[in-house]
């Protein structure tokens, strides 16, 4: 663990599981600077929890899946600091991000907030465009004053404008090195945020489901430039509108059953 823990707030960082052994080594490796990591598994059988322990994290295994927000609430809930780093599984935090993450546990109040950029992989070529980079997302906080939403999906931690500041660095984000893993991940979020927009009486047309894929296409390969990215850009477009109509798809098919 970090040799600036007595000089600095201590930090737990958090990193929530499920069969991720492909991942968690070098997830945990460019974590081992903090004071303590603590990975949350729900249940996994492909020998993550052992890796886990083996590279000094805490684990705690609990099987119930309570959705992504309510699911790292209940993380805050088990860390043993009062600063927390929030670390996915096919994340990695480079040195230059380490070094600002220390820098600011020494400066920051416990109502400051840290965001991080994240620059991710799509299959073998980092996005620096298609609305994927720059990519700004809350990490760093107290656990006494901030925390993630309730949402099911695409949960965030709501931090007031003067209240937030930007680290340094980039987050490394490894989410496509396998393809079937890649696609059932999208279609299990894209499910999830249907039938939670049709719980709360979201309503989608056929046209809507025909017409907002190729919305999401024309606004990821022009408006966004994703063209930049070159041939991964206009795969990237592609899947981003196989992504919405799974989504509006699934609000579609979830209204018909509640009518029903």
């Amino acid at each position: 663990m970090s040799s600036n823990s007595t000089t600095r707030p201590k930090l737990t960082v958090v990193v929530m599981t499920r069969n991720a052994a492909h991942l968690i080594a070098d997830c945990l490796t460019s974590a081992a600077f903090a004071d303590e990591m603590l990975v949350l598994d729900s249940g996994s059988t492909d020998g993550t929890i052992e890796l886990a322990e083996k590279l000094g994290a805490r684990v705690v295994v609990d099987p119930l899946w309570r959705g992504f927000g309510p699911q790292r609430q209940h993380a805050q809930t088990l860390v043993s600091h009062d600063w927390i780093f929030w670390l996915d599984s096919d994340e990695r935090i480079t040195p230059a991000l380490r070094a600002s993450i220390e820098l600011a546990l020494t400066t920051s109040a416990p109502t400051q907030a840290w965001q991080v950029n994240r620059l991710t992989d799509f299959f073998g070529r980092y996005i620096r465009h298609s609305g994927w980079y720059p990519d700004w997302v809350v990490r760093l906080h107290h656990r006494h004053h901030y925390r993630y939403n309730d949402a099911p999906v695409h949960e965030a931690i709501e931090v007031p404008r003067q209240q937030l500041s930007s680290l340094s660095g980039e987050l490394l984000h490894h989410t496509s090195e396998r393809l079937d893993e890649y696609l059932n991940k999208s279609t299990r979020y894209a499910i999830t945020w249907g039938e939670a927009r049709a719980a709360k009486g979201k309503r989608v047309t056929v046209a809507g489901v025909a017409l907002r894929p190729l919305w999401t296409f024309l606004r990821k390969y022009l408006l966004q430039r994703g063209f930049l990215d070159g041939g991964h850009g206009l795969l990237l477009a592609i899947q981003s509108s196989h992504y919405t109509f799974t989504k509006y798809f699934a609000l579609w098919v979830a209204q018909q059953r509640r009518q029903r």
